[in-house]
């Protein structure tokens, strides 16, 4: 009887790499080492448990966020499908109420009879059979270093960030409005409650949020941020007018109460399905709680704010993957062996999803005596791979899925489309999935 493939990490990738290999005919056996062992940022004991966001990001036609995640649906996504089930309104983005969404992963993974869940801490790599490390950003120290060792690379860290939410009956609706952008929405609905500045109420928010007190860092001092999820106050840092023409900008938006463009607006995005609590969007900070709480009252709308979660950082762990893996996400010293997700040096839920789907169907491959093949460039999941496998590897960020990682079409096909963005979009979406379904469906089988 064929060894089971071991999974580390009952994350999003992790849960995804289980429920893949396990349908393809294959045991399993699972290990999370909550709730024996808990880390900074979860709070929870459930599988696939959503901590920075509830936002799965655009579900807007042919973007390179729905591509990927249409992408993962028509490979059979369980991820995807328990989104789904646990949707909640949030404009063009796929939101989902969070316990909802573990509670569906979890129970989807303990109901399948070829998957067995181990809780408890593993430290070292297992020595036979197949497995697959998807510990994500909060890998223990121990396996970190068991990890450090069998690559030969030292770990490398980067600090992530997570936004306040704020009790739903506490936002004041006489200052505040609902609205989503340019008034589009999915369905049609105002999906954002937007608190809007003038510019006095702007500059005393930049005062206070440049002169409240951090936390004593846990890391080391010389450690980056990871750029595309920096701490408000890092970017109030880079200079006054940051804020209102990045995260706080208030174009497409109208203070019903003034008729005009608000000087900057923050938004809350609704949580859960019960609609009592909001995420303040993009508001992940390093405060001291107190100046935090004090600072973020200052946001119109906002002065009598009770806070369900106060914004925090944690350490990420990733590899350096263009040094170690290859594009089907095997260790180059070892094939037995593949990463998926954000150890992997994948940024973002959907893609951690997508490599911890490849990794499933890859180690079923190999363990069915077949070559894992990796999906073709041309789709949002082959360029990915292709990225995380091929980058310079001197100058490693992760990535989180964009057009400028998917091949450029052909220069007979960009003349075409020379002044039309959306339809060139369009074209590379329609061969992404052109390409996917060869992939998935091969015209020899």
């Amino acid at each position: 009887m064929p060894l089971p493939i071991h999974i580390l990490g009952g994350g999003l990738a992790g849960s995804e790499a289980a429920w893949q290999a396990a349908e393809a005919g294959f045991a399993v056996v699972l290990h999370e080492m909550r709730p024996a062992r808990t880390t900074p940022a979860h709070k929870t004991d459930r599988l696939a448990e959503l901590v920075c966001s509830n936002s799965l990001k655009s579900e807007s036609p042919d973007t390179a966020p729905w591509l990927l995640k249409e992408e993962l649906r028509r490979l059979g996504s369980l991820l995807l499908r328990a989104a789904q089930t646990a949707r909640v309104p949030g404009g063009h983005a796929l939101t989902v109420d969070r316990d909802v969404f573990a509670a569906e992963v979890t129970k989807a993974i303990a109901a399948h009879p070829r998957i067995e869940l181990r809780v408890g801490e593993v430290t070292e790599l297992p020595t036979a059979g197949l497995a697959i490390v998807a510990t994500g950003p909060l890998t223990s120290d121990a396996l970190a270093a068991e990890i450090a060792r069998v690559t030969g690379s030292d770990r490398l860290f980067f600090h992530d960030s997570i936004s306040p939410i704020v009790d739903a009956n506490t936002i004041d609706m006489s200052i505040a409005f609902r609205a989503s952008r340019w008034g589009k929405s999915l369905d049609g609905t105002d999906d954002y409650v937007n608190c809007p500045f003038d510019r006095e109420q702007y500059e005393t928010f930049i005062d206070a949020l440049l002169g409240a007190a951090s936390h004593t860092p846990h890391i080391p001092d010389d450690v980056p941020y990871f750029e595309a999820c920096l701490p408000r106050e890092e970017l109030a840092r880079r200079g006054r007018d940051t804020l209102r023409f990045g995260p706080m900008k208030p174009v497409g938006l109208t203070d019903p109460r003034t008729g005009r463009r608000p000087w900057a607006v923050a938004q809350l995005r609704q949580e859960n399905l019960r609609a009592d609590s909001f995420n303040l969007v993009g508001f992940q900070n390093y405060l001291k709680y107190g100046d935090q709480a004090r600072v973020l009252r200052l946001i119109p709308g906002l002065a009598n704010a009770e806070f369900l979660r106060f914004g925090q950082i944690h350490r990420n762990t990733y590899i350096n993957a263009p040094a170690l893996l290859t594009p089907t996400l095997q260790l180059r010293s070892n094939p037995l062996v593949l990463f998926a997700g954000q150890i992997a040096g994948i940024e973002g839920y959907v893609e951690s999803i997508g490599t911890g789907l490849l990794a499933g169907r890859h180690a079923a491959a190999i363990a069915a005596g077949e070559a894992p093949q990796a999906p073709p460039r041309e789709t949002a999941l082959g360029s990915l791979c292709a990225y995380i496998s091929g980058a310079d590897p001197r100058h490693y960020q992760p990535a989180n899925i964009t057009f400028d990682l998917l091949p450029h079409l052909d220069d007979e096909t960009r003349a075409r489309f020379r002044h039309d963005k959306k339809a060139r979009h369009a074209e590379v979406c329609r061969r992404a999935l052109t390409a996917l379904r060869e992939y998935a469906h091969p015209a020899h089988v």
